[in-house]
Order: C-alpha cells, then sequence, then structure tokens
C-alpha cells in the first residue's frame, strides 16, 4: 500500500512539472508578442463594437497591396535550382 501512495506522488509531481513547463513557455510567449496580440485584438474589438479601430493591420495591408501592384511575377519567378 506504501508503494503504490509513492507512484501516485511521482505521477502528481511529473504532471506539476509539466504543467509549470507549459505557463513557463507561455508567459514567454506573451512577452515576445504581446504588444501584437493586444493590438489585434483591440482592434478587433473595436470593430465588433461598431467603432474603429487603431488601423495598425491597414497600414500594413495599404503596404503589402502596393508592393503587390508594382511587383510583377510570373511562374517563371517561382523556378526551381537545378
Amino acid at each position: 500500500m506504501k508503494n503504490r501512495f509513492k507512484q501516485l506522488g511521482q505521477g502528481m509531481t511529473e504532471y506539476i512539472i509539466i504543467v509549470a513547463l507549459v505557463a513557463v513557455a507561455a508567459i514567454t510567449v506573451y512577452n515576445l508578442f504581446g504588444d501584437t496580440v493586444r493590438g489585434q485584438v483591440g482592434d478587433l474589438a473595436a470593430e465588433l463594437g461598431g467603432g474603429t479601430s487603431a488601423k495598425m493591420g491597414n497600414t500594413a495591408g495599404t503596404a503589402s497591396q502596393k508592393e503587390a501592384k508594382e511587383a510583377k511575377y510570373t511562374l517563371g519567378d517561382f523556378g526551381q535550382a537545378e
């Protein structure tokens, strides 16, 4: 009976370590991308609420569209190295 409790305790300890590692990873990712995610969520909330967003994505989208219009790509641009 005593051996069974040790095994249950070991399983719980492993579970706690895994949860702690996942939490540390989540905090790290949030610190790296927090401003971007916060801005996108804020823009989304403003748009859903009927307001206007901070237009963070609009600026990037406009620049991408301009670049796409100026570039003349063909299928030959996607050739493979021999």
